[in-house]
């Protein structure tokens, strides 16, 4: 079980996916027409064989857009998962309570997704691909825009909650994952060759994924950096903020 992609909400398509291109270095491997039956436009790029996700909306009152309002600006709206066992993860999820509110079973991949209130802080999508390297959801020759050169892979997520604890074991019993607390108090929950931590929001904002752990070669951290700030871009130490959401390079 790991992190395979997270999906960014933004009022607009294409200033976000310029500053992931021009930042980043990524390249747009897919737009999924598919999803305009939900109102939203949308494009993939890859991070090592992960994925970014920017979502928007292409008409009033769909449930992007609803979030966007509540956000008040672009932010992380889902955070996929795949997993070897969609069946037994089902039969869990079954068992909490936890309710789909979309799913699809295609031959070579299915996924579940699972109603935010029952999970809390973001969408979580359980995936489950043939064969595992494989992923329809980015489009037949997502390999051939596979740019390494600035970032490699999708770590971590960090999730901000009003009660981080609590959240953390409601994702812990979501995902049957346990949860990891470090030394200095931290809490969370390792997957596969990436985790998802829990952090306290700071006092009036929402329960929400806040920023993004991206392997980065050390060399290139600098120029990445150098270049968000050219674009206006907030940045500290390590880190910069791009679709409402802080990208720690590590």
């Amino acid at each position: 079980m790991r992190i395979r992609q997270v999906a960014i909400a933004a009022p607009a398509l294409e200033p976000v996916v310029e500053d992931l291109r021009a930042v980043l270095g990524l390249e747009v491997c897919f737009q999924d027409p598919g999803v305009e039956v939900f109102g939203l436009r949308n494009a993939l790029l890859p991070v090592g064989d992960a994925f970014l996700e920017v979502l928007a909306p292409i008409r009033p009152r769909t449930a992007v857009g609803r979030f966007l309002e509540r956000r008040s600006g672009p932010a992380v709206y889902m955070v996929i998962v795949q997993t070897d066992d969609l069946a037994a993860d089902r039969e869990r999820l079954d068992k909490l309570g936890v309710r789909v509110v979309w799913e699809a079973a295609l031959p070579d991949i299915a996924t579940i997704h699972l109603h935010p209130r029952d999970v809390g802080a973001a969408i979580v999508s359980l995936d489950g691909a043939r064969p595992a390297d494989s992923w329809r959801w980015a489009g037949p020759l997502w390999r051939e825009h596979v740019r390494t050169a600035c970032v490699q892979g999708i770590l971590g997520v960090e999730v901000e909650a009003a009660e981080p604890a609590a959240l953390a074991a409601r994702w812990s019993q979501v995902l049957g994952r346990p949860i990891q607390r470090s030394r200095d108090g931290s809490l969370a929950i390792p997957l596969d060759g990436s985790a998802i931590g829990f952090t306290l929001a700071p006092r009036g904002q929402s329960d929400g994924v806040s920023a993004l752990e991206l392997a980065s070669p050390e060399h290139g951290r600098a120029a990445t950096l150098a270049s968000a700030r050219a674009r206006g871009l907030a940045t500290r130490d390590e880190e910069l903020l791009l679709g409402g959401t802080w990208l720690r390079l590590r």
